[in-house]
């Protein structure tokens, strides 16, 4: 028996947590993940989440026909504040989906195996993220039924968009975004959908799965074809999650507005977009392990790395923030001056300060390994960061326009009941997807959790 002080207890000590628990065979992970959408019954901690989700988005219908009869009136946004939580919404939902991407497809070209647990539910989140996103540039145009004038397609007036306009490349990247991550996602469950049409007792079930696995049967062939189209996927992905958000920080840089043109936005906006998304995988992963007994699948190993993760990107967003402010000061632009002083201590300013405690002060928590093993801090954290992602966009747009170049122009933006009913609802769309995405499909890669039993050696021969 070693010692306390020897080499092997030492080592013992230094043995990083495992990415699965004990005892797990290709059997056992495939029953436990495939339970769940095949016979484990509907509980009623998912009917009351979704009745929740659906129940919003029944709100957000409700407030997309107001806006559709009344026009955008019905926001608080007005001169010179015309960007006001459509925008905002629109901004964060789309670093939301980052997350999923960076996960998917740089961690996989990567070889990082910690992405297996947390990858197909993060490539859902993705995907469920970009369509709350894009909902809102449509219904910020007031006549959202000619959103096709915004794409190049040939028409009798033959007005073509304005390529030089952000708006448009927005468009562009973001279709870009969500027919790539769409793709990505699906190559990955086609195994895994060939293994519930396998197992499926109804011949619903049976027939459904069947279509969508596409006659997967498993073949050296088909696995060839698998892992091409996945490296391939991933490859086209990589940039995506670099130049997504870039794009999107274009609307702002290519501006004349104090607080928007500057050449850190697409950097900044990038890593604040990594914060946020990892942040909403943490709050989305918590309560899944813990309701689902996933505990020796989503270990707290992953949960450790999101939280590194989460507090190095929360680094270079504070980063972003210090040098935001020495580029104001170093300028001597008395327009940027002003801008950076009505921030701190303008009527907004409490969202300041709110922004700078969540974003910075809290998160730096991380440092200590025994706040990223305490679950219940990690979501709260997560929560916080969320808060406060959301907040920097609401202080770059709102405060940025309500107050320019000219006092004369100065105006304060109050959002009404219906951008806070707008905001609401989408939460709704996404709860309500996502919900139904942990009923109905495998929500860990069966596949992939085989991959990591073989490389951990639980599997034995003819076990």
């Amino acid at each position: 028996m070693a010692s306390e002080g020897s080499p092997k207890s030492i080592a013992a000590v230094n043995q990083p947590e495992p990415l699965l628990g004990p005892g797990h065979t290709f059997a056992s992970v495939t029953d436990q993940i495939s339970s769940i959408v095949l016979t484990r019954p509907t509980t009623p901690g998912w009917v009351f989440g979704f009745a929740i989700g659906f129940g919003l988005l029944m709100l957000l219908n409700l407030v997309v026909t107001m806006l559709m009869i009344k026009g955008v009136g019905i926001w608080g946004i007005r001169v010179p504040t015309a960007w006001g939580f459509a925008i905002v919404n629109f901004v964060w939902w789309i670093g939301i989906g980052h997350a999923g991407t960076l996960i998917s497809a740089i961690l996989l070209l990567l070889h990082q195996k910690w992405r297996t647990s947390i990858n197909r539910f993060a490539e859902a989140m993705t995907i469920f993220a970009v369509m709350c996103a894009g909902m809102f540039p449509l219904l910020h145009m007031g006549r959202p039924w000619m959103f096709y004038y915004m794409m190049p397609l040939p028409n009798p007036m033959w007005l073509w968009p304005q390529f030089r306009s952000p708006l448009v490349w927005d468009v562009f990247a973001v279709s870009t975004y969500f027919t790539v991550s769409l793709l990505f996602w699906f190559v990955g469950l086609i195994p895994d959908l060939a293994t519930l049409r396998d197992r499926a007792t109804s011949k619903a079930g049976k027939i459904i799965y069947g279509i969508f696995s596409m006659g997967w049967r498993g073949s050296a062939i088909h696995w060839h074809r698998y892992e091409t189209a996945s490296v391939l996927l991933a490859g086209l992905a990589t940039p995506l999650v670099l130049s997504v958000h870039t794009v999107v920080s274009f609307d702002f840089t290519i501006a004349i507005v104090p607080g928007w043109h500057t050449t850190i936005f697409p950097p900044y906006f990038v890593a604040g977009a990594i914060y946020s998304g990892f942040a909403m995988v943490l709050t989305l992963a918590i309560p899944i392990r813990r309701f689902y007994h996933l505990e020796d699948l989503v270990t707290k190993r992953h949960l450790d790395i999101m939280a590194k993760v989460m507090l190095a990107t929360g680094l270079i967003v504070a980063y972003g923030y210090i040098f935001e402010a020495f580029i104001v000061l170093y300028s001597g632009n008395q327009y940027e001056r002003f801008m950076l002083m009505n921030r701190i201590k303008g009527p907004y300013a409490p969202i300041y300060w709110m922004l700078i405690a969540c974003n910075i002060v809290i998160p730096q928590t991380l440092w200590f390994g025994k706040f990223r093993r305490n679950i219940a801090w990690l979501f709260f954290i997560s929560l916080v960061v969320n808060t406060g992602m959301w907040l920097e966009r609401f202080v770059i747009i709102v405060i940025s326009l309500s107050r320019d170049f000219m006092p004369s122009s100065w105006g304060m933006y109050y959002p009404t009941r219906w951008d806070w009913a707008t905001y609401a609802g989408t939460f709704g769309l996404f709860f309500t997807l996502f919900f139904l995405f942990i009923r109905f499909l495998p929500m860990i890669s069966i596949v992939e959790m085989r991959s990591l039993v073989h490389e951990t050696g639980e599997e034995q021969p003819h076990s």
